[in-house]
């Protein structure tokens, strides 16, 4: 990964203050990952000192980014394996984490 700017530090920061725990992810070694209770996203380091978010944020399982899935009429979070669905309370708490995130990365005037 590339050294990270004093920009970068900052908004970091402020992640850590605001809730975000910091979380690697070994399969994406080029990636900050951040987490807030179930819920995480990779962010991609982007020049002059922003982010972007790599991916679609997602919910944990066993501590491993899912990919969202539809089966027989119902929506699950999927990591190799293992599911869980996607029930109203897990997309709710999902949402207020894109949310939190997307604040996070808007910059401020």
């Amino acid at each position: 990964m590339a050294e990270l700017s004093p920009q970068h530090l900052s908004i970091l920061e402020r992640a850590v203050a605001q809730g975000f725990t910091p979380t690697a992810f070994p399969l994406y070694a080029n990636a900050i990952g951040l987490r807030i209770g179930n819920c995480a996203a990779l962010l991609e380091p982007l020049p002059g000192g922003g982010f972007r978010i790599f991916g679609e944020p997602c919910y944990l399982l066993e501590g491993n980014l899912t990919v969202r899935v539809s089966r027989a009429g119902r929506v699950w979070f999927v990591w190799k394996k293992l599911q869980v669905e996607a029930t109203p309370e897990r997309l709710a708490e999902l949402d207020l984490f894109v949310k939190a995130l997307n604040n996070l990365l808007t910059p401020t005037a």
